[in-house]
C-alpha cells in the first residue's frame, strides 16, 4: 500500500525524509563519541532557547549557559500560560504543529513542536516499531484510544486513522454488548498489531478469557500488541499474552516529547537517547545515582519553537544501573508524582501501591474487571468497582488485611459497584487518585 500516512506528513510541511535520514545517522554514532553527541546538543538547544525564546530567558536568572545543574527545572504549571508567550522567535501559531496534553496529571497545557522536531518524533516512533516487523507504509492497526467527541474533533482523528491506515475502537464504552462488535471486526479485518491504552486491551483481554478466545484463531494476522499510557501489571501482561496469542510490549511516552522508553526484543524499557536526554532527579533537583528512584525530567534534543528543557514530566522512575550515554534503560516506572497517598502515620506511599494489593487480592476469577481507588481524607478511602458480582465480606475482609500488612492499618474503605468507570476525557483510567 502507497503510504499516505507519510505522503500527508509530507503535504502538511513535515520534513519526514530529511527527518528519518538525521535520525539515521544518530543511529550510527558510536558509544564512545555518544556523551560528546549528548552534551553538543544539549549546549546547543539550550543557547537556542536563551538567544530565541524571551520566556526561557526569563526562567534562567544568569540569562546564559554555564553548567547543566544551574538549569531551572520546568514544570508544568510554569508552562500554563499562553502559548503565544512561550514561542521562540520566527514561530507562530500557524507555522508549527500544536498540540494538547492529556491532562492525566492534571495539568494540561497547549504546546508546540517545530515542524522538523515533530518529524524527528515520526522517525523515532517508525524505528522503534520497526523492531517488531511493523511498518507505518502497510501494517494495519487495531486502535484502542479516545477519541474527541465534538464534530471536528472527531472526523480529524477519523481521518489521521485512515491516513495512518488504523481502525479506531471507541473506549468509553467498553460494556459487553460493545466488545462483541470489537470482536466482529478482529474477524472481518487483517489487524497486524494492537496499539492503545493498557486499561481499554486489559478489558478486551478478559472478555476473551471469558468467552475462552485466542485472538490469533480468528485474526491470524496479528504479530505484536503495544500497551501505553497506564500502568501494564505482570498478570495482565500474562493474560493479555495467553488470549490475544501475541507479545505484549510496553510503551512509556508523552504527547508533548516522543516516545520515551520502548521495551526492545530483549524486554527491556530502551531509553529514547536520540531525541530526548532522560534524568533521574531527588525532590531538591540533584541528580541521582543509576538504581536510585526520583522524579523525571526530560529533554527535548530537538524541538527549537517551544522549551521542554529540565521539563519534569510528573512521574517517578529508576534507570538502570547497566545505563551507559547511549544505551539507557529504565528499571522501573513508579508512577506520577501527584499520586502519592499520604497515610496518618505520616508515611507517604506512592498511590499505586493501593492499587496493586489490592489487584493481588482479587484474584482473576474475571467477577472484577476494573477498579480504581481515591483516597478522600487522610484515612479514608473509596473503591469503585465494575464486576459481575458484588464483593463478599470474606473479599473486603482479605484486602484490609493485606493493606493493613502493605501499609498500616486504621485506614478506612468504601466499596462502590459501578455499571462503567469514570475516564478522563481522553479515555484513560486514572487507577489512583489522591483528593486531599
Amino acid at each position: 500500500m502507497f503510504n499516505l500516512f507519510l505522503l500527508s506528513l509530507k503535504l502538511n510541511g513535515f520534513p519526514i525524509q530529511k527527518a528519518q535520514e538525521e535520525f539515521e545517522e544518530i543511529l550510527k554514532i558510536p558509544e564512545e563519541n555518544y556523551e560528546k553527541y549528548l552534551e553538543n546538543r544539549k549546549k546547543e538547544i539550550v543557547e537556542f532557547h536563551l538567544n530565541n525564546n524571551p520566556f526561557y530567558r526569563n526562567l534562567n536568572p544568569g540569562k546564559q549557559y554555564k553548567t547543566w545543574n544551574e538549569l531551572p527545572v520546568l514544570t508544568k504549571k510554569d508552562l500554563q500560560k499562553p502559548l503565544k508567550e512561550r514561542l521562540s522567535k520566527g514561530y507562530t501559531l500557524k507555522n508549527v504543529f500544536l498540540n494538547k496534553t492529556s491532562g492525566s496529571s492534571g495539568d494540561p497545557f497547549i504546546f508546540a513542536k517545530d515542524k522538523k522536531a515533530h518529524a524527528i518524533t515520526w522517525a523515532s516512533i517508525i524505528h522503534r516499531f520497526g523492531w517488531y516487523g511493523i511498518d507505518f507504509s502497510n501494517s494495519f492497526q487495531a486502535r484502542f484510544y479516545g477519541i474527541p467527541l465534538d464534530f471536528l474533533g472527531y472526523y480529524k482523528e477519523r481521518l489521521k486513522d485512515f491516513l495512518s491506515h488504523r481502525y479506531r475502537f471507541p473506549i468509553f464504552d467498553l460494556s459487553e454488548k460493545v466488545l462483541d462488535t470489537i470482536l466482529i471486526q478482529f474477524k472481518t479485518k487483517k489487524f497486524n498489531y494492537i496499539n492503545g491504552y493498557t486499561s481499554s486491551i486489559v478489558l478486551f483481554g478478559k472478555y476473551l478469557q471469558e468467552k475462552n478466545i485466542i485472538l490469533t484463531t480468528i485474526c491470524p494476522t496479528l504479530k505484536v500488541c503495544m500497551v501505553t499510557s497506564e500502568m501494564l501489571f505482570d498478570d495482565d501482561r500474562r493474560m493479555l499474552e495467553k488470549y490475544l496469542g501475541i507479545p505484549v510490549v510496553n510503551e512509556y511516552g508523552a504527547s508533548e516529547l516522543d516516545l520515551i522508553a520502548f521495551e526492545n526484543l530483549q524486554g527491556e524499557w530502551q531509553v529514547n537517547t536520540e531525541t530526548l536526554f532522560v534524568e533521574i532527579l531527588d525532590e531538591n533537583n540533584e541528580p541521582v545515582p543509576h538504581g536510585k528512584e526520583g522524579k523525571i525530567v526530560i529533554t527535548s534534543l530537538y524541538n527549537l519553537a517551544h522549551p521542554f528543557i529540565r521539563y519534569e514530566i510528573g512521574d517517578m522512575g529508576i534507570l538502570d544501573e547497566k545505563s551507559s550515554g547511549k544505551n539507557v534503560y529504565l528499571k522501573k516506572l513508579i508512577g506520577r508524582t501527584n499520586d502519592v497517598a499520604i497515610l496518618p502515620s505520616g508515611k507517604k506511599s506512592p498511590g499505586l501501591t493501593f492499587y496493586y494489593v489490592t489487584k493481588s487480592i482479587i484474584k482473576d476469577d474475571g467477577n472484577v474487571k476494573e477498579f480504581i481507588i481515591k483516597q478522600t481524607k487522610i484515612d479514608q478511602f473509596d473503591i469503585d468497582y465494575v464486576s459481575t458480582t458484588e464483593l463478599n465480606e470474606i473479599q473486603i475482609k482479605e484486602i484490609e488485611k493485606s493493606i493493613a500488612e502493605y501499609l498500616e492499618p486504621g485506614l478506612t474503605f468504601t466499596y462502590n459497584r459501578k455499571e462503567v468507570l469514570q475516564r478522563t476525557k481522553s479515555g484513560k483510567l486514572k487507577q489512583f487518585q489522591s483528593l486531599l
